[in-house]
């Protein structure tokens, strides 16, 4: 490939260069919190399990979580961040803070908490998602989960540099086969991933957001370890199959050639000696 001024470009490198713009492409199609074309300003991930615990992380600009949340943290981007008042915030009677990080992206400060919760339908007690109602229950032959999204309650922020192109997410990562969703087609992503997603500024004016999915009764990793038994019995049957297969086909032989004779030659009578 030839430049503008004439130079050529090796194939490699310009291959090379081609394949990282695919990959931010991706990325940014793809939803990431890193994409080039999407910027999340807030983002609840939920993984699910179909006893009712689960495991959320929340990924969150300071601001967005004062604004959204009432978060009680200075939303100045020199103000120095006490992780201990970003775990007490998260820690409530149905919640377990496990881990809480800091990082920084567009002159904003960012924090990412994990914690657990022993029954989701109770997620909605602890106060940074009392902006929601949970609801997870068996219904026939599958498992339903609601969610009804409602006013944010926080605090006004002062201008942080907000664009408008910021957007809140709600991932939700379930342990079996979907078969039903009311988000967008292009919103299902790796099977079992469902993705829910709002600008910032409609957030801020309380539009309400609602999410329904409903799902098999059979964790996908359940029929993975039964698929994955059953393949090891049946390599078992045919490895026993062919080793017994080995030991008759041994037997029948008996261990001599095919005139009869044993092998070696032992046992076999002298040749008979030559008069002179």
């Amino acid at each position: 490939m030839l430049t503008s001024s004439g130079r050529r470009v090796p194939a490699r490198r310009f291959a090379a260069v081609a394949l990282v713009l695919a990959g931010l492409v991706g990325t940014a199609c793809d939803g990431g919190g890193g994409g080039v074309f999407r910027q999340y300003e807030y983002e609840e991930e939920i993984y699910l399990s179909l006893d009712g615990t689960a495991t959320v992380y929340v990924n969150s600009s300071v601001p967005a979580l004062v604004a959204l949340r009432g978060a009680p943290l200075d939303t100045s981007p020199t103000a120095r961040l006490d992780r201990a008042v970003v775990r007490n915030f998260y820690t409530s009677p149905v919640t377990r803070v496990t881990s809480v990080s800091t990082s920084r992206r567009s002159n904003r400060r960012f924090v990412h908490v994990r914690l657990d919760v022993d029954d989701v339908r109770r997620l909605g007690e602890a106060g940074p998602f009392a902006w929601s109602t949970y609801q997870f229950a068996r219904d026939g032959s599958l498992y339903q989960y609601r969610q009804a999204v409602g006013p944010a309650g926080g605090q006004p922020v002062a201008n942080v540099g907000w664009t408008g192109r910021e957007l809140v997410a709600i991932r939700l990562h379930l342990p079996s086969e979907i078969v039903y969703h009311n988000t967008r087609p292009g919103n299902l992503r790796r099977g079992n991933i469902l993705v829910w997603e709002q600008s910032l500024d409609d957030r801020l004016r309380n539009v309400p957001l609602a999410l329904d999915a409903r799902m098999k009764t059979q964790s996908i990793l359940n029929r993975t370890l039964w698929l994955f038994g059953l393949t090891f019995v049946a390599v078992a049957v045919v490895f026993l199959v062919v080793i017994w297969w080995l030991l008759t086909r041994g037997a029948k032989g008996g261990g001599g050639r095919r005139d009869g004779t044993p092998c070696g030659g032992i046992g076999t009578a002298p040749p008979e000696s030559t008069k002179v």
